[in-house]
């Protein structure tokens, strides 16, 4: 009789065994499967709706997947707002409000669900349902400014200025940052209400007494053209600051500067005069600076300059004469000089500040920063205060000579230089200087700039080479190894990077194996690819049992929603972490377990945690001194796991028959 063909069925029986005319060789096999891996996957079918009730279908389905999202995901607020956004699309803006609202009674202090609220509802113009949310929000988090700027944008959009003013009214009460003030102010002004703005610049001064609020108040009413006001508002400042003298320096210089573009030079004079007299010296460098100024504009210049210019020169010399090497006298010997102008004397003081008489003592890098600078500080004055660009590229070479680089190197001099050939559209010098860096000192941030400048050119095979390079000299330097892999990933070349980075995990040293480990899973994960990202899990764990790297799969399985596979990966831990070796990282991961149950788990698997929850117990245990002599006993607290305390009793039961057995054998 017929037999029934079914998925059980035995295969059927073949006749004819003879040879086929067409041979298939397993390589042919082999080649033609290599050739079509890179061939992409079909697109999914484009979806079309033609009635109603398809349309009606279509939306059912979605928030039946959207639903199942959220009770897996409560607290994903990205999903709350693709949901309410797909909503929005179909134009059921009924159901978008209502999961907004949903979201909103999950956590009302999520800033985003209410601005995207609030802006869903602007997009349509719904303007009374959009008050409506921006008075909840301010109402609930009235410390946010940007929903108080939102709703005051609406309002003034609206043209409904009485609305604005007793909005601001509103947010002032709660005393807000200065940024709240500002833009009061500014509506006040642009809507010609002066009295009113000096009304709220009254009390933006009570509540934020500081000397820039008294600064633009008064410079407020010198833009109105009212000095007296301006004035008796410095005065004020003064009296009530007087308590803290270093911010009297600013407003005493504001004020003398209100009076010099009010042309009246006696006043701002006598200002700088009362306030030296007043002020610590500590504190008054900077208005000591502006009054020299003034008197340089308004008195006698030339006395005034050299009176003070050869005060400083003979304190710097007479520092010098004490200790040459102090490069910090050297430093402001510069600026002083700097300050005049004077090319050929700024020069002069440069070459005696680099000379090889005040060459640090000691071959110590850290002695050898202050005077590198000093060459670095005189190559940038050639550059570009004198424009001497042939003495600038002399400097640069000269300093790279005078810096020991079997001993130490500065990166910063390498760079700049560099920099400095960058500048002068001279590439092939600034890559000759890189290429000196890397053969006689080479170091991480020295790789690290050229590939970023080759980057910058598009050079990519040079960047690839740069990199191998430095992979050869360093090749324990695990952000060499993830730089590489992400210049790859821009390039979207995901064999390359899942090439780079097995060479680097398979490194066998390495100063932070952890960083590039979680590269690895990371992009795997962001390319969609949960079983690769499994695998590499798997692997790290055959190398290393750290309580994070088992917390962390746990996490990655819960995000993929494998909620069986993440609590298989917390029993597993559990159990590998038995020992007593380990108790203070059973403790993490049974906390972390436990915080997962608790989201996740039933009441059963709930209290499975609480029973292996370990006890904290305090402790005794003897101090001893380096010499091992006897310093006392210390109390600590210990962790104890009810399945150690099984194992303690064993041990004790295994002690007792030892002695048992010496004793019986005496």
């Amino acid at each position: 009789r017929e037999s029934v063909p079914s998925s059980m069925s035995r295969a059927p029986k073949v006749d004819n065994k003879a040879d086929a005319e067409v041979q298939i060789t397993a390589e042919q096999l082999m080649r033609e499967a290599w050739e079509r891996q890179d061939e992409a996957p079909p697109p999914p079918p484009t979806q079309k709706i033609l009635d109603v009730d398809e349309l009606h279908n279509y939306q059912m389905n979605e928030r039946t997947h959207f639903e199942n999202q959220l009770r897996i995901k409560r607290h994903t607020t990205s999903l709350w707002i693709r949901y309410a956004r797909w909503e929005e699309n179909q134009n059921e803006f009924k159901r978008a409000r209502s999961i907004f609202e949903r979201a909103l009674d999950l956590d009302y202090k999520n800033k985003k669900v209410w601005s995207l609220y609030f802006d869903m509802e602007i997009r349509h113009k719904n303007v009374n349902f959009a008050r409506n949310i921006a008075d909840r929000a301010i109402g609930l988090l009235p410390r946010v400014s940007s929903f108080w700027f939102k709703y005051i944008l609406m309002e003034t959009r609206l043209q409904n200025y009485a609305a604005v003013r007793r909005l601001y009214a509103r947010w002032i009460e709660w005393e807000p940052r200065e940024e709240a003030w500002n833009s009061y102010i500014k509506f006040e002004v642009q809507a010609g209400e002066i009295e009113r703005a000096r009304t709220v610049f009254k009390a933006y001064v009570q509540v934020h007494p500081q000397p820039k609020t008294w600064l633009k108040w008064a410079k407020f009413e010198e833009k109105q053209s009212e000095l007296g006001n301006a004035r008796e508002i410095y005065e004020k400042a003064l009296e009530v600051m007087e308590g803290e003298q270093e911010a009297h320096a600013p407003l005493y210089i504001a004020f003398a500067e209100m009076e010099e573009r009010s042309r009246e030079y006696d006043r701002a004079r006598a200002i700088y005069k009362y306030a030296l007299d007043r002020i610590s010296k500590a504190d008054a460098k900077r208005l000591f600076t502006k009054f020299i100024q003034f008197e340089k504009q308004f008195g006698d210049r030339d006395a005034i300059e050299y009176i003070i210019m050869s005060k400083r020169r003979f304190q710097y010399e007479e520092q010098l004469a004490e200790d040459p090497t102090n490069y910090d006298v050297w430093f402001d010997y510069l600026r002083l000089e700097e300050s005049t102008g004077e090319a050929a004397r700024i020069r002069e003081v440069y070459e005696r500040a680099i000379g090889s008489a005040n060459l640090p003592p000691v071959a110590e890098k850290v002695y050898w920063s202050r005077y590198i600078f000093l060459w670095i500080n005189y190559a940038l004055f050639e550059e570009l205060a004198a424009k001497d660009i042939d003495r600038t590229r002399q400097i640069y070479q000269t300093l790279l000579k005078v810096i020991p680089h079997d001993k130490f190197s500065f990166n910063k001099a390498w760079t700049l230089f560099a920099h400095f050939e960058i500048r002068q559209h001279n590439l092939s010098a600034a890559r000759k200087v890189l290429g000196h860096a890397i053969g006689m000192a080479p170091s991480d941030k020295i790789f690290d700039f050229y590939i970023d400048l080759e980057v910058q050119l598009g050079n990519i095979d040079r960047c690839r080479e740069l990199f191998q390079r430095w992979l050869q000299w360093r090749p324990d330097n695990c952000k060499a190894w993830v730089k590489f892999s992400e210049l790859e990933a821009e390039l979207q070349e995901p064999e390359r990077v899942r090439g780079v980075l097995e060479i680097a995990v398979n490194q066998p040293a390495l100063d932070m194996p952890e960083l590039v480990w979680k590269t690895y899973i990371d992009y795997e994960v962001e390319l969609g690819e949960p079983a690769r990202a499994r695998a590499l899990y798997k692997r790290l764990l055959d190398r290393t049992k750290h309580v994070k790297v088992w917390i962390s799969f746990a996490q990655f399985e819960t995000e993929a929603g494998r909620i069986p596979a993440a609590r298989a990966v917390f029993k597993e831990a559990f159990a590998f972490l038995k020992p007593v070796e380990t108790t203070e990282e059973r403790v993490i991961l049974i906390e972390a377990w436990r915080d997962f149950e608790e989201e996740y788990g039933s009441e059963a698997d709930q209290d499975e945690i609480r029973k292996n929850m370990p006890a904290r117990v305090k402790k005794r245990r003897k101090i001893e001194t380096g010499d091992g002599s006897d310093a006392g006993y210390e109390e600590f607290y210990d962790y104890v796991f009810p399945d150690m305390k099984q194992m303690r009793a064993g041990m004790k039961l295994l002690q007792a028959a030892r002695k048992w057995k010496e004793v019986s054998g005496q």
